[in-house]
């Protein structure tokens, strides 16, 4: 399983959010680039970046600090999403450098366009988010718009929805859990490698130490984003070889 470090921006700065809340946010740094540097320098091979201005408001308002993080990164190491929301801006930051863009919000709104999407650009090129709170039920149901509408559409069905279109990368985020540092939802990824095993599982939410990336490896999970821990120091770049494709 491969740790994919994230960085989330906000008015140009390196933030982490607590379960998606725009008034419980935390800077990390007022240089996301330092952030960027300090993962490469540790062995991470792909960086995940989120501009959370864009998911919440659709526009590309940290253009900028992209355009720098992908002038500082090694070829095709970003994954980027937040506010992709077109077909042009999806083509504009793949032609940027980025080797795949992060879908939300329109994969769960607009399905029939992102299915041509996939068949366009390509699966590897696309990972479809999908934010989830569990029902009282269990079942996981779909968040949207940076996680402030919530859906009754199941990640289930979401998933099943594309598979026949060559779904191959789906990052999906238990938002209860999200920059909480109290454990990972480990049944929620078993049950979904189980379900999908041809699907390239990232996980997403709650990461707090090495053993919960342990235990995140043994649902088969591909691979998993953290952010906090790996901010707050709560993982130590000694500890990760084992997670890092570039060890």
């Amino acid at each position: 399983m491969l740790l994919i470090p994230a960085i989330d921006l906000r008015g140009g700065q390196c933030v982490r959010l607590l379960q998606g809340r725009f008034d419980a946010e935390t800077v990390y740094a007022s240089d996301p680039r330092e952030v960027l540097e300090q993962y490469l320098a540790f062995g991470a091979s792909r960086i995940h970046v989120v501009d959370l201005d864009g998911a919440r408001a659709g526009s590309r308002r940290n253009r900028d600090v992209l355009v720098r993080l992908v002038a500082a990164a090694p070829g095709n190491a970003l994954q980027v999403g937040g506010g992709i929301r077109t077909r042009q801006t999806a083509d504009d930051i793949l032609g940027s450098g980025v080797s795949r863009v992060v879908v939300g919000s329109i994969a769960v709104s607009r399905p029939a366009e992102v299915q041509t999407w996939l068949q366009d650009l390509g699966p590897e090129q696309i990972v479809l988010a999908f934010d989830v709170r569990l029902d009282a039920g269990g079942t996981p149901r779909l968040a949207t718009h940076g996680w402030e509408q919530q859906t009754d559409t199941s990640l289930w069905d979401a998933v099943e929805r594309y598979l026949p279109h060559g779904l191959t990368h789906v990052l999906c985020t238990d938002v209860a859990r999200d920059g909480a540092l109290s454990g990972p939802n480990v049944p929620l990824y078993a049950e979904a490698v189980r379900r999908f095993p041809g699907v390239q599982w990232q996980a997403s939410g709650g990461v707090g130490s090495l053993s919960d990336l342990q235990a995140l490896a043994d649902t088969g999970a591909a691979s998993v984003v953290s952010g906090k821990a790996l901010l707050e120091g709560r993982l130590q770049p000694r500890e990760l070889e084992p997670f890092l494709r570039n060890a």
